[in-house]
């Protein structure tokens, strides 16, 4: 199951990131062969942010062993929470390693201004319980798990916890019990990533 957004031109991006530009420079019938060019961030569409991203750390994205960008996943459904806190129920639900993503259902309204501005944001506790779980990523259907000036942020890279955001489909996972979650970045010196997120039911 394809979870990424798509990559076009002039894609939404996240307030005050430099605009997507992948437009076409040459063409098969004038050129000989066809080719593309993109312009973008590493935080444009679905990608994975790294500790560097906010906090002193040396390691790059391509420095990170390849066995942290998949393993099995966990799908929290926390629609129509404003403020994603935590429930007793998850204690038996996340396993450590776990890629835990959580299904908010925010990317409907991907491309609008709402999306940057008034998405849900995650409470300490919760994020307090996925470090003390030790899971190895947090997977979210909207651009931020937090507003300025960034702590959830900070505190899951403090405990060398990646982000995966901007996914889409999550719905799609409602009901699957088992499955993987593969997200490999482009082996990029830089301190995050697009990435093609991908489901796999087992």
């Amino acid at each position: 199951m394809d979870l990424s957004q798509d990559i076009i031109d002039s894609m939404p991006v996240y307030p005050g990131d430099d605009a997507v530009t992948l437009y076409q420079n040459k063409c098969l019938d004038k050129d000989g062969y066809t080719s593309f060019n993109l312009g973008i961030g590493m935080h444009g569409g679905t990608h994975i942010d790294t500790p560097m991203h906010l906090i002193n750390h040396e390691t790059f994205i391509n420095e990170i062993p390849l066995d942290r960008f998949a393993g099995k996943g966990c799908l929290l459904d926390v629609r129509n929470e404003k403020i994603i806190g935590f429930k007793q129920e998850y204690i038996d639900i996340v396993k450590e390693n776990d890629i835990v993503l959580l299904f908010t259902n925010y990317s409907e309204y991907y491309g609008r201004d709402e999306y940057y501005t008034n998405h849900p944001v995650i409470s300490e506790d919760l994020a307090d319980f996925l470090i003390e779980k030790n899971i190895k990523m947090l997977g979210i259907d909207m651009p931020s798990p937090d507003m300025y000036p960034f702590e959830i942020h900070k505190k899951m890279f403090k405990h060398n916890i990646l982000i995966l955001e901007n996914l889409a489909n999550l719905s799609d996972l409602i009901n699957a019990d088992n499955f993987e979650i593969i997200a490999f970045p482009l082996k990029i010196r830089a301190e995050a990533s697009l990435v093609r997120a991908v489901a796999v039911l087992l």
